[in-house]
């Protein structure tokens, strides 16, 4: 046998070693691209449904987030007209107020004169017994 037969005969066993070594890792990984597989399929047939609930979510809460920023000025506007109410009724309990002492001292005013004027009378009686 010659060199270059050894050789080649040499290199087919280490490419034989080479291959029964390679072909547990080839089955190894063919195994794992069918597990990926399997599982992106899984994923896939999962999740569309959840994204396109969430989409709709999105759609209501878009909706309602509209609907609440067009209320705002209608809020606004009552806040302000709130605002004013208490200033109104501030203003009118400030009147009332001025109603009830000027009233307290009209009481006071009437009772000096009918005691004013019971005095003036028993006094005018008083003489008118007398003989005066």
């Amino acid at each position: 046998m010659s060199l270059g037969a050894i050789a080649a005969l040499i290199a087919a066993a280490a490419l034989l070693l080479l291959v029964i070594f390679l072909i547990p890792a080839i089955l190894s990984f063919k195994k794992t691209a069918d597990s990926v597989s399997s599982l992106a399929d899984l994923l896939t047939n999962e999740l569309k449904p959840t994204i396109t609930e969430l989409k709709q979510v999105l759609i209501e809460l878009k909706t309602v987030g509209g609907g609440i920023s067009e209320h705002t000025g209608d809020l606004k506007s009552f806040m302000a007209a709130l605002g004013e109410t208490g200033t109104q009724l501030s203003s009118i309990n400030r009147s009332v107020g001025v109603v009830n002492s000027l009233i307290g001292q009209v009481g006071a005013v009437v009772t000096g004169f009918k005691v004013g004027g019971k005095y003036l009378l028993e006094q005018y009686l008083r003489r008118k017994m007398k003989g005066e």
